[in-house]
């Protein structure tokens, strides 16, 4: 029930369906003074969240920022969270979001010998079957490209970030007792979130943040301050997404 509430939940959080709101508040209030309010209301949200320098300074404030490979320690188990990938059902094949930087680091840190082992945590986020069982599929993918089946364990379960942990704790508990500490490796902006969670469960482990917006110094360019972006309105959901994630985990006593 939680994770229905929580998609629906999500759609009105979404930038998109302010802007559409305000932009159908504007087209059908017959009150001038209402239609005049509705029309300030879809400026502002228009020009407020596809700035791309207000995105990123928010989203500052909230990454966990990332660790330079060479500086990571060495540790049994690499645990890679899901939400990366979808699925086309036509090609049968994965096709990847921007929250792939996940596993492609995980190779890195693999191939660099960081990480003894993978575990990728995810089934399908979805509230429907779209053919997407991305840790079976993943691993499929891994294997093919050369690394070991022993080395790559996939959780199948899951549905989302609290779910990740939980299943990962039965399957560290029941197969890997003696791995003591584990490398948790997600994006920057879900980080936080997961970083409290995994806690809350019991894991000790340190952190690995991947595809980051922002970094260490202020780096912008003329128009990230000025000119309007459609994709930094999208990017706004996914962190309005943690924000609200975290205060109801934190609610229901997930965190």
């Amino acid at each position: 029930m939680f994770f229905l509430i929580s998609k629906a939940l999500y759609f009105f959080i979404n930038p998109f369906t302010w802007i559409l709101i305000s932009l159908g508040f504007y087209l059908f209030l017959k009150n001038p003074k209402w239609k005049k309010r509705a029309k300030i209301s879809l400026i502002t949200c228009l020009l407020f969240f596809s700035n791309t320098f207000i995105f990123l300074e928010f989203e500052r404030l909230w990454e966990i920022q990332g660790t330079p490979i060479s500086k990571v320690k060495k540790y049994e188990i690499g645990i890679v969270l899901g939400g990366m990938f979808e699925y086309n059902n036509d090609l049968k094949t994965l096709s990847a979001r921007r929250g792939t930087d996940r596993i492609w680091q995980t190779i890195s840190l693999y191939k660099k010998g960081k990480v003894k082992k993978i575990l990728i945590s995810g089934g399908s986020g979805y509230v429907s079957d779209r053919g997407l069982k991305e840790s079976e599929q993943l691993k499929d993918v891994l294997v093919k490209w050369g690394i070991p089946e022993e080395d790559i364990i996939a959780e199948k379960i899951s549905k989302n970030t609290y779910e990740n942990a939980v299943e990962t704790k039965k399957i560290l508990t029941r197969s890997y007792p003696h791995i003591k500490k584990c490398l948790l490796i997600t994006s920057a902006q879900h980080m936080r979130r997961s970083r409290a969670i995994f806690k809350k469960q019991g894991f000790k482990f340190d952190t690995f943040s991947t595809d980051l917006y922002t970094g260490l110094k202020r780096n912008y360019y003329w128009d990230q301050y000025f000119v309007p972006n459609v994709e930094t309105v999208y990017n706004w959901n996914g962190l309005i997404k943690e924000w609200i994630g975290y205060v109801t985990y934190d609610i229901i006593g997930y965190l």
